[in-house]
């Protein structure tokens, strides 16, 4: 080597002794997605006002669902830290096992519930994670429409749009449906490792092994959020799979060669076996309460029952600022609005509408979400459709395994309005790019006053869908918590027992978490049959001894919920020589067995 050689560095050394940027400059470089994660936490917080307004004592929506998830979340958390083999073994509907599978279960959310204890810190913890999650759901659409080339204003638009719809506002209460963020995310992050774009097709120079494998995880945690809509995102990542794996197997037998790296098809590997042990693990939950429970199992009756004419496409739920009160007529024709007031936004019907004429994507490609659209309309119809669901909605629960409990087919609404987000987003960047073509400084230019407009033009289609995301939703506090219960001995037994007021009985317990009989879900099992059958006599002597030998040490009654039920006399009967003690506490009145 010559002097002047050794003089000459090499380009790794070069490279290596480039000054690093500062750290403010490494921010302007994402300064992006600082934007979109910071705009998203304001966007949901306005957007679900006043949910953060009293959010220790209110709940977005009622008070039966929310009290529900705050209870799951909360239960997950002392479970965790206490005795976490015995998850799914709830202190609720005592003495059953596996009881917090006997619902959809956001398990994903539970180790939020580690931090805090308490009935007020549960409510807090869910309306903290209620907020975050239409933010999560604006981060996940914009991120998936950007990978797929999207303009950032026409992603802001899609976030907007899928993460503030019209039909979510439906579901309020329903953590587990509205709980959609990791889907949108987990298909960004997939196609990102991939290096797939709808604007741009593959490009093996850019696979990223990483967040291929970040977006499985992802996807894994999505499933543990709830199969209510995890299990269609699990049968659809299936397709996904069984599609790349016949193009890439086509593209590999033509070129001699594999299309994929060793680096990604390990990635692939390691988070598929982690996105389906995560499955699995939810199935099997849930199987072995049917098993458990025979009665749990649902018919197609309930389908039949819950799926949205066509109409409900076009009716906003009566928690929409904008189109509540003017829907109210046809809404009031519906079997069920709650399910079938499925408005995605009259802005985004235009725009998607738009989309397929006028984009930055190629039209085979609009053609694809077209017919995406399509299916995922005749799926949302269930049993309505004119051959009655089969082929169709009733054909995938006649033969999927898991699919016949998912009762509600107009749930399938989150496809549409994600593949209509998608057809809108590339409406808006297609006009992005022709309002830069037609800058001051370019050909065919515009005067600057005019360029201005333009652009603040461009931003009425991001106000159109962000007016149509603003609530009405009611945000009622909840029940006071009884301080008999606080008093009384596990496990006990809570009455009346039956109804909403389960929900709140289940929240209560975050207080110390004491065994109850009390809970409420679809089907009701035999030991809850059995104590509540015999506690409509109670306090007699049949009734104590069949409550002892069922483990019940108190019984608390709620004298201003008696009306109307079968134990509106429990306080009126005498306990004179039944062998327990009654006390008043606050209005309530407590009863020990022993």
């Amino acid at each position: 080597m010559t002097e002047i050689d050794e003089a000459v560095p090499s380009a790794e050394q070069a490279v290596a002794e480039q000054p690093r940027p500062g750290l403010a400059r490494r921010l302007w470089a994402r300064r992006e997605w600082i934007l979109v994660i910071l705009g998203s936490l304001v966007l949901a917080v306005l957007l679900t006002w006043p949910t953060m307004k009293d959010p220790r004592h209110t709940v977005p929506g009622d008070i039966g669902d929310p009290a529900l998830f705050a209870y799951q979340i909360a239960w997950g958390g002392h479970a965790l830290l206490t005795d976490p083999a015995h998850l799914w073994d709830a202190n609720t509907f005592y003495p059953e096992p596996h009881s917090l599978a006997f619902t959809d279960t956001v398990l994903g959310y539970m180790p939020f519930g580690i931090f805090g204890s308490g009935l007020d810190d549960a409510v807090l913890r869910y309306n903290i994670l209620y907020v975050l999650l239409h933010a999560l759901a604006f981060i996940g659409a914009y991120a998936l429409t950007r990978q797929l080339g999207a303009r950032p204003l026409g992603a802001a638009v899609a976030g907007v749009a899928w993460a503030f719809a019209p039909w979510r506002l439906a579901h309020a209460g329903h953590m587990n449906v509205i709980s959609t963020g990791g889907i949108a995310l987990c298909l960004a992050m997939l196609a990102r490792g991939h290096g797939w774009s709808l604007r741009r097709g593959h490009r093996p120079d850019r696979h990223k092994p990483g967040w291929a494998l970040a977006g499985w995880l992802v996807g894994a945690w999505q499933i543990s959020l709830g199969l209510a809509i995890g299990l269609p995102f699990a049968y659809l990542m299936i397709a996904i799979c069984l599609v790349a794996a016949a193009c890439y197997g086509w593209a590999w037998w033509r070129r001699g060669r594999p299309v994929f790296g060793r680096r990604l098809l390990v990635a692939d590997l390691i988070g598929g076996l982690s996105f389906g042990a995560a499955t699995a693990y939810m199935g099997v939950a849930y199987l072995r309460v049917v098993d458990l429970n025979p009665q749990a199992d649902r018919g197609l009756n309930w389908t039949e029952m819950y799926s949205a004419p066509w109409r409900g496409f076009f009716i906003a739920p009566d928690s929409s600022w904008l189109w509540g009160d003017r829907h109210a007529a046809v809404r009031a024709d519906l079997f069920w609005p709650p399910e079938m007031a499925l408005l995605p936004g009259v802005a985004l019907i235009a725009l998607a509408a738009a989309g397929l004429f006028f984009s930055v994507f190629k039209v085979r490609h609009r053609v694809l979400l077209l017919l995406g659209v399509a299916v995922a309309v005749l799926l949302a119809l269930g049993a309505n459709t004119p051959w009655h669901g089969d082929p169709g909605y009733l054909t995938l629960s006649k033969h999927l395994p898991g699919w016949n409990a998912l009762r509600t087919s107009g749930r399938m609404m989150l496809w549409i309005s994600l593949l209509m987000a998608v057809l809108a987003a590339g409406a808006i960047s297609a006009l992005v790019v022709r309002a830069r073509t037609a800058a001051p400084w370019g050909p065919g230019s515009l005067t600057r006053g005019k360029f201005v407009a333009v652009r603040l033009a461009l931003l009425i289609p991001l106000a159109l869908v962000v007016v149509e995301g603003v609530n009405k939703t009611p945000h009622p506090e909840l029940i006071r918590y009884p301080a008999a219960m606080a008093a009384a001995q596990e496990p006990t037994l809570v009455l009346p027992s039956g109804g909403s007021l389960e929900m709140s009985i289940m929240l209560w317990t975050t207080n110390g978490f004491p065994r109850i009989p009390n809970g409420i879900v679809t089907f009701e099992p035999a030991s809850q049959q059995r104590i509540r059958e015999v506690s409509k006599t109670f306090p007699d002597a049949p009734s104590i001894a069949a409550l002892r030998a069922e483990g019940i040490r108190s019984v608390v009654v709620l004298p201003e919920w008696l009306p109307d039920t079968p134990w509106v006399g429990v306080p009126d009967r005498p306990t004179d020589g039944l062998g327990i003690t009654r006390e008043v506490i606050d209005g309530h009145i407590l009863y020990r067995l022993d």
